[in-house]
């Protein structure tokens, strides 16, 4: 498997997706959304390399698990590397929630250029789209920043060609 660059991971989350979750924070992105959560992932150089056998151990060490997240950074900017790590992580019966700034249709329209976010779009159970907006911004809203995010149903969705939205 191909390494990845991160940001972080936290080994147990409660506010990244249903249940108890790890979530990895992938370094680099190109969206510098204003008022961001992470803007220390930003810098595509940032971060610390890590091998993906190293996730899966920590992984596999917690029974309570009963997902993973992928944040950022950008995850689908580290696409390839991440939808091989996912399919690990499906083997184990987990599932997977990814947060993206690109929106569903900008992911489904760059995958002639991007291959690779397809693949990793296709290893998501959910996704969290759309750039962070400052003036959008809610508390109440579950497991998004601001009104403007969808939670989605990946599999759904790209079964239907659109955007199907789903609370978890």
């Amino acid at each position: 498997m191909k390494n990845l660059r991160l940001a972080g991971v936290i080994r147990e989350s409660i506010v990244d997706g249903p249940g108890i979750r790890m979530t990895i924070f992938t370094q680099g992105c190109p969206h510098h959304c204003d008022g961001c959560h992470n803007p220390q992932t930003h810098d595509f150089n940032g971060g610390y390399i890590s091998h993906p056998e190293n996730i899966l151990k920590a992984i596999d060490s917690n029974p309570l698990l009963k997902g993973v997240t992928f944040s950022g950074g950008e995850p689908f900017m580290q696409a390839e590397a991440l939808a091989e790590l996912a399919a690990e992580i499906h083997k184990r019966g987990l599932n997977i929630l990814t947060y993206t700034g690109f929106t569903f249709e900008e992911l489904v329209g760059s995958f002639e250029k991007f291959p690779e976010r397809k693949r990793l779009l296709e290893q998501s159970d959910y996704l969290i789209d759309g750039k962070f907006v400052l003036s959008l911004r809610s508390l109440n809203l579950q497991y998004r920043g601001s009104s403007n995010q969808r939670i989605i149903d990946v599999k759904k969705s790209l079964e239907n060609n659109k955007a199907v939205e789903i609370s978890l």
